[in-house]
């Protein structure tokens, strides 16, 4: 038997049942969201469902990479995700700047500077560790079958929509408003800043990874690189440098076809509310869902509002992947302490995500690649508040 051979034999075989729902899902959902809402709209559960196929085959996750980094001193996830921006920002910033394409008007992820950003990316951040994942993670795995992830999911909802109540207290603690960089550098000079930052962030990582274990890893064993590249490609996993360079180019997609780039716990935020309306609770008293459009996404449908209908995507695209892989998580047993942990994450996740105008993905990645300041403050912040959380998670019997 030839090496490749050998490799392809050891690999799992798809979940047949998984993969036939979950297309039926996508391709009932892209009909049904086309006839109800729109072309548009289907078009971006289209994308949420491949971006959902990226996060799952490539792993491409925050939490643990930030976790590596800190604990193992290994870098390859932080170095995939300055790839990831790099690249995004190479191509977000002349787009803003032209204000459209296509004929598609498009605007930044701009948001204001200040104690609620400050706040809430380090509550994330600590967050994150305990709930095990940040929110794209959060909503992969639960993609693909994790039972722990759907406890953290429901808690992150929960806590979305208490940061929503709590979120126009926060607007009136100190900040400095709005600052897009391109105001200051210009289009060409905030690319070259961020990337050389990025590259600044890559060379420290690479230094602390060497200092440690005297070489780098890009966290890709031997044996799946053999795996034939059609094959790997339907089945995973993927390196980290696909991910990182698919993940940018959906960002792109996502703004050239809604209008503003890739965004993700509005989404919670919404179906926390439609639940609470839906019990009783009437939610147009609370001021946050009074504000134009939340109050518009409150009204309408769930496959009305972007986000929604791309957090949608992403689960049923990373159950397509699982199910291909043959790795779609069982249903087991999940101990008390985990389940403590999931819940005070996910609600620390969806509070902290609200006050900073975003998570990992709209406030970060997409804030940082549209030139605003508050995606500098929350990878800061975020950080801080992630290795905060990395150091309580044995409290948890979570390991390190």
């Amino acid at each position: 038997m030839t090496t490749t051979a050998a490799l392809s034999s050891g690999i799992s075989r798809p979940n047949r049942p998984v993969i036939i729902l979950a297309c039926a899902l996508l391709a009932s959902g892209v009909l049904f969201i086309k006839a109800d809402v729109s072309a548009q709209k289907s078009a971006l559960y289209v994308i949420g469902a491949a971006l959902g196929f990226v996060l799952y085959h490539a792993s491409f996750g925050f939490t643990a990479s930030w976790r590596s980094i800190v604990v193992d001193q290994r870098g390859a996830g932080i170095r995939a995700q300055m790839l990831m921006l790099a690249v995004a920002t190479a191509i977000f910033l002349p787009l803003i700047a032209a204000g459209g394409a296509f004929g598609q008007p498009v605007i930044g992820a701009i948001a204001p500077v200040g104690m609620s950003v400050l706040v809430g990316a380090a509550v994330f951040g600590f967050g994150m560790q305990l709930g095990n994942g940040c929110a794209s993670g959060t909503l992969y795995t639960v993609g693909g079958g994790s039972a722990r992830m759907v406890i953290t999911l429901v808690f992150f909802i929960i806590g979305s929509v208490i940061g929503s109540a709590q979120l126009p207290w926060w607007f009136n603690t100190p900040n400095i408003g709005s600052v897009a960089l391109v105001n200051t550098l210009g289009v060409a000079g905030t690319i070259a800043a961020q990337i050389a930052i990025f590259a600044g962030i890559v060379v420290v990582t690479i230094i602390i990874e060497r200092k440690r274990h005297g070489n780098i890893s890009e966290r890709i064993p031997a044996t799946t690189a053999a795996i034939p590249l059609t094959q790997r490609l339907i089945k995973g996993p993927w390196p980290l440098v696909w991910g990182a360079l698919g993940l940018a180019l959906l960002n792109v997609a996502t703004l050239m076809v809604s209008g503003h780039p890739w965004t993700i716990s509005f989404g919670f935020a919404l179906w926390g509310a439609k639940a609470m309306s839906a019990v009783g609770f009437d939610m147009t008293t609370v001021e946050f869902w009074t504000w134009p459009y939340p109050a518009r996404a409150l009204a309408g449908s769930l496959f009305a509002e972007d986000t929604s209908i791309m957090n949608f995507g992403i689960i049923v695209g990373a159950a397509i992947a699982a199910g291909l892989s043959g790795k779609f998580g069982a249903v087991r047993k999940i101990p008390l302490r985990s389940f403590v942990a999931a819940a005070i994450g996910g609600i620390l996740m969806g509070y902290g995500a609200r006050l900073a105008f975003g998570c990992n993905v709209g406030a970060f990645f997409s804030g940082v690649a549209s030139g605003s300041l508050h995606g500098w403050l929350w990878l800061v912040a975020g950080f801080a508040g992630s290795y905060a959380g990395i150091k309580m998670r044995p409290m948890f019997g979570l390991s390190g």
